[in-house]
């Protein structure tokens, strides 16, 4: 049985440029890191993989792999996003801090059941900052309700309509 999120990991282009962002402007620890030499395969390798700690003990991970290939973009929200829970009050926060330090950020964004804010960190990751609004712990356990709004979906992919959009 699956307890939880242990860690996510992303590749990264700078381990310390990285740090900087999420342990002294969001604020999340450094907590390990771990100077990988030698894959499981024996194939020798100078990979750095670095640990941030939120408060639920979870972490997000990051690998510095300098003789690796890796296509850095800025990504967009809809490709991928990492979102943190934060209080309303953290939000505000972030959000003055944020534009006092003059960073890209947008929003706050009101998804109904939830605020959000969105930084983009040094690696071109959208970084959600987001906090629940009342209603969102029902609207997170509205398991029915969430299928039959994919099956909607599924069932409009499949239609001659979608097809020729």
């Amino acid at each position: 049985m699956i307890k939880g999120l242990h860690h996510n990991a992303y590749r990264c282009r700078d381990s310390e440029e990285t740090r900087a962002f999420y342990e002294d402007f969001l604020g999340l620890p450094l907590t390990h890191a771990l100077h990988i030499q030698e894959t499981k395969t024996g194939r020798d390798t100078s990979v750095l993989h670095t640990f941030f700690r939120m408060e639920d003990g979870s972490c997000l991970a990051f690998f510095e792999a300098p003789d690796r290939p890796f296509e850095f973009k800025d990504q967009h929200d809809f490709d991928l996003h990492i979102a943190l829970e934060v209080s309303p009050r953290a939000l505000q926060d972030m959000l003055a801090k944020g534009k006092a330090e003059g960073r890209e950020v947008r929003g706050v964004a009101n998804h109904g059941f939830i605020d959000s804010i969105y930084f983009r960190d040094p690696n071109g990751y959208v970084i959600e900052l987001t906090a629940k609004k009342p209603g969102h712990d029902a609207a997170m356990n509205a398991e029915r309700h969430a299928h039959e709004i994919l099956g909607a979906w599924q069932a409009g992919k499949r239609t001659p309509a979608a097809a020729a959009s």
